[in-house]
């Protein structure tokens, strides 16, 4: 299993470790990130999640080359206030997100996540789960369909796509990763398919849906930064606009004075800012990683620090 961490470096020093501090990798993936945190925190604790069982088995190995202070939960990281309060942790000192699929679930086509190799309409995350790409191209309706490329894939021939795929799912199910490729293809023409890729757009509102990417995201950030202690610091690493939008809207919520109150002399402390933007300019990869590993060209860095 091969795998590259994103803006690994950039990430850890944005973190801004403490040796005995407490810290949340939220999306484990391959442990990338999560073993370089482990190697800075001999006398703290790393809690780490993920709702891949092949990853954490992987990560595993990782993780106990460098130490035996880390606990990993099989859990969607939307639970992780309720699993660290199981745990007696009401504060931590840092968080990270890496939002991105891991090269290997991208390459492995049994998994169903790429549209350039044939394998099974799937795309969950967590395999355990029964909702998968299959049901979404088979049974959402025209509307739907459109309404998901169209916000979750910024898909401009959305309408197109969707009505190709109601008319060819009325014979038999579409089964197949490359069969849904070919009907993109077909429903959009071959000048507009190798000029613009729509598939590209069309798997990622996909995936997103039957991972419920965003939803979670939007309910999560809150509760990282509530966790945070004074100095503790959130890093998220997105890979498309819809999630940086998210993080950006939400990092901004918390770094300002609450509207109703702002201009009076005497701010109340609930109205004060909670979060302080580190990086006011999103961090992007380096050209040296990008070099590196070409998959990592649409990664955005965001930091903040509780204050």
């Amino acid at each position: 299993m091969e795998h590259y961490s994103v803006m690994k470096s950039e990430a850890i020093l944005g973190l801004n470790i403490k040796e005995d501090g407490i810290y949340v990798d939220a999306t484990l993936g391959l442990g990338g990130h999560s073993k370089e945190i482990l190697k800075r925190i001999k006398r703290g604790f790393l809690f780490a999640f993920d709702a891949d069982l092949k990853a954490i088995s992987y990560a595993k190995e990782i993780l106990n080359e460098v130490g035996k202070n880390y606990q990993i939960f099989h859990r969607n990281f939307i639970d992780l206030k309720e699993v660290l309060k199981e745990q007696n942790i009401e504060a931590i000192d840092g968080i990270l997100f890496d939002l991105g699929v891991s090269s290997p679930q991208i390459d492995n086509k049994e998994r169903g996540f790429s549209f350039m190799q044939e394998g099974p309409l799937d795309m969950r995350m967590n395999e355990e789960q029964s909702f998968s790409a299959y049901n979404v191209v088979n049974e959402y309706s025209k509307e739907d369909l459109m309404n998901l490329f169209y916000s979750y894939g910024e898909e401009a021939k959305s309408k197109y796509i969707a009505e190709a795929i109601i008319e060819k799912r009325k014979n038999k199910p579409i089964m197949t990763t490359l069969e849904l490729v070919n009907i993109i293809k077909e429903s959009v023409g071959a000048k507009y398919f190798n000029l613009k890729h729509p598939e590209r757009q069309i798997f990622q509102a996909i995936r997103i849906e039957v991972n419920n990417e965003l939803n979670v995201l939007e309910k999560v950030l809150p509760d990282a930064i509530s966790l945070l202690k004074p100095g503790g610091r959130i890093c998220v690493i997105t890979f498309h606009s819809l999630e940086d939008r998210i993080v950006k809207r939400i990092f901004k919520k918390y770094s300002e004075v609450d509207e109703m109150v702002k201009g009076l002399p005497n701010i109340p402390s609930e109205y004060k800012p909670t979060l302080k933007i580190i990086n006011k300019k999103v961090i992007t990869p380096t050209g040296e990683e990008l070099k590196e590993n070409s998959r990592s060209k649409s990664a955005k860095l965001r930091i903040g620090e509780k204050i």
